[in-house]
C-alpha cells in the first residue's frame, strides 16, 4: 500500500508538545526568587486542548486553500524543520505558526506565576489564527461571527474571577495574521469574507498582538513576522551579523514577491516594469562600479519562497535596497527578511511599517535605516525608483545600513532554549512582552481612575 500523501500528525510529536507546552512548576518556583519581576509577573491561563493543541492535531485537515497541510512546519515548536541537517539557526518557518512558537517561548519567561491574582498580565494561549481557518475557508464560513465566542464562554464560566477581576483588561493573546482578516462587521448578511473575532465586544479589552493591525482600534498592536532565522546562541548570531556586514552589494535594488502583472496602475506593476527595463537604466548609470546589476526580481508567486529562505536571503545579501510595495494589505514578511539581510527597505506608504511596528522599529527612527518613496509619485508621476536610489550618497547608504544592522536583534525571534549569552539581547519576543506589560499597566491604571 503506498504511503498517504498527507500523513496524519505524528502521535509521538503531539505527546512531546503536550509535555512541553504546559507551564513548568519548577520554572515558576525559580522565577519567584527573581528580584527583577516587579510589574512583570505573567500568568499563563490554562485552556482546554480544543483551543490550541487539538487544532495542531488536525493540521492535515486544515481548510486553508493555499497550505492544506501545515503539519510539516510544526516541528521545533512552530519554527519548522531545519533547512538542512547541519543547520542550527535556519528553519523552514511558516508565519502562521507564530502562536505555537510564542506559546513555547512564554514557558521560558522568567517571571511566570501560578497565582493569577498576583499577575500583572494574563496570557491566553489560544491559537486564534489557526482556529479561524474553519471560519475563513471551511464548513463554518456562514458562522464566522462565532469565532472566539467559545473561548469567551470558557473564560467567564471556568474560574470567572480571573476574567472578572479586571474584565479582560489584563489579558493578552497572539493572532498570527493581519487584523483585516478578523474584523468582519457583525450582523452582515450574507457575511463578508473573514471572521469577526476582533469585532466581538467581549474581547475589546484584550490586548491582541497581530502581524498587522488596523490604524484605529486600541486593542491591537503589530509585532514582527517570523523570519527563518532563529539562532540558539550568541556565536551563531554574531556570525550572521558578520556575514551581513561583509556582503558585497552588487545589485542596487531587489523586489521579492508576486503580483505586478495587472494592467491596472499600481506600484507593484510600476516596479516590475522598471526591473524588466533595468538594462536601459544600466546604460545611463553612473554607479556601475558599485552595482553591476541595477534591479533583480525574485518571483515569489503562490508562496514558493515562503518556506525556502535561501531563495530570497542570498539575493538580499547582494542587494543594497529591498523594495517593499504593499500588496493585498500594507505589510509584508519580506520587510523583516530584508532587515535581517542588511538590505535597506524601501517603503511606499507609511502603513507598510512606520505606522505598524512602533515597539520594535521606533517611528521616529525610520529615516535612519530606510527610504520612503510615495507610491503615488511612482504610479502617477513616473518617478523612477532606481534613479531615486542611485541619487542617495554612498556615505548615507553606509550609515543607513549600519543603523539597519543595529536593528536586527529587535526583529529576530531567537530559538527557544537559547544560550544565556544570547538572552542578554532583547529579541522580538522580549520587546513584544515588554510593550504588552506597559500597555496593560496603562490600561488597568486608567480603568482604576474612572
Amino acid at each position: 500500500m503506498p504511503p498517504p500523501t498527507s500523513p496524519p500528525y505524528p502521535t509521538l510529536l503531539l505527546l512531546l508538545l503536550l509535555t512541553t507546552i504546559s507551564p513548568s512548576p519548577t520554572l515558576q518556583q525559580q522565577s519567584d526568587l527573581d528580584s527583577d519581576c516587579t510589574n512583570r509577573w505573567i500568568h499563563i491561563r490554562h485552556l482546554p486542548p480544543r483551543f490550541n493543541l487539538d487544532i495542531l492535531a488536525n493540521c492535515s485537515n486544515d481548510h486553508h486553500p493555499f497550505t492544506n497541510n501545515f503539519c510539516p512546519y510544526i516541528p521545533n515548536h512552530g519554527l519548522g524543520p531545519k533547512t538542512h541537517n547541519q543547520s542550527h539557526s535556519w528553519f523552514r518557518t511558516d508565519p502562521s505558526l507564530l502562536e505555537l512558537f510564542f506559546h513555547r517561548r512564554m514557558l521560558e519567561y522568567p517571571c511566570l506565576t501560578s497565582d493569577p491574582s498576583a499577575a500583572d498580565a494574563i496570557y491566553l494561549p489560544y491559537y486564534a489564527a489557526l482556529d479561524s481557518f474553519k471560519y475563513l475557508y471551511g464548513p463554518y464560513y456562514n458562522s464566522s461571527a462565532l469565532h472566539g465566542l467559545n473561548l469567551y464562554n470558557f473564560l467567564i464560566h471556568d474560574s470567572p474571577e480571573i476574567w472578572l477581576n479586571r474584565h479582560g483588561h489584563d489579558h493578552f493573546l497572539v493572532l498570527a495574521g493581519t487584523a483585516w482578516d478578523y474584523s468582519q462587521p457583525l450582523g452582515n448578511d450574507p457575511p463578508l469574507w473573514g471572521s469577526s473575532f476582533l469585532e466581538l465586544p467581549e474581547f475589546f479589552n484584550v490586548t491582541t498582538l497581530t502581524l498587522e493591525s488596523r490604524a484605529y482600534p486600541w486593542q491591537e498592536q503589530s509585532i514582527p513576522y517570523l523570519t527563518s532565522f532563529h539562532p540558539p546562541n550568541l556565536a551563531l548570531f554574531d556570525s550572521w551579523i558578520k556575514r551581513v556586514t561583509r556582503s558585497k552589494r552588487s545589485t542596487l535594488m531587489l523586489f521579492a514577491g508576486g503580483g505586478g502583472i495587472s494592467s491596472t496602475p499600481n506600484v507593484r506593476r510600476s516596479i516590475r516594469l522598471e526591473c524588466e527595463n533595468s538594462e536601459k537604466l544600466a546604460n545611463t548609470s553612473q554607479s556601475l562600479i558599485e552595482h553591476s546589476n541595477l534591479c533583480e526580481f525574485i518571483d515569489c508567486s503562490n508562496g514558493i519562497c515562503e518556506h525556502d529562505p535561501i531563495k530570497i536571503m542570498k539575493p538580499m545579501l547582494r542587494s543594497s535596497f529591498c523594495l517593499q510595495p504593499p500588496g493585498e494589505t500594507p505589510t509584508r514578511r519580506s520587510t523583516f527578511d530584508s532587515i535581517l539581510a542588511g538590505c535597506i527597505p524601501v517603503f511606499f506608504e507609511e502603513l507598510s511599517a512606520k505606522k505598524q511596528y512602533g515597539w520594535h522599529l521606533p517611528e521616529d527612527q525610520y529615516d535612519e535605516f530606510s527610504v520612503m518613496i510615495l507610491k503615488e509619485d511612482v504610479v502617477f508621476k513616473g518617478v523612477s525608483v532606481g534613479e531615486v536610489l542611485k541619487g542617495i550618497p554612498r556615505s548615507e547608504v553606509r550609515r543607513k545600513r549600519e543603523r539597519l544592522v543595529e536593528m536586527i536583534p529587535r526583529i529576530v525571534y531567537r530559538k527557544h532554549g537559547s544560550s544565556l549569552g544570547l538572552r542578554t539581547k532583547k529579541d522580538a519576543f522580549d520587546i513584544a512582552i515588554e510593550g504588552t506589560l506597559q500597555r496593560i499597566k496603562a490600561r488597568v491604571e486608567g480603568v482604576g481612575d474612572q
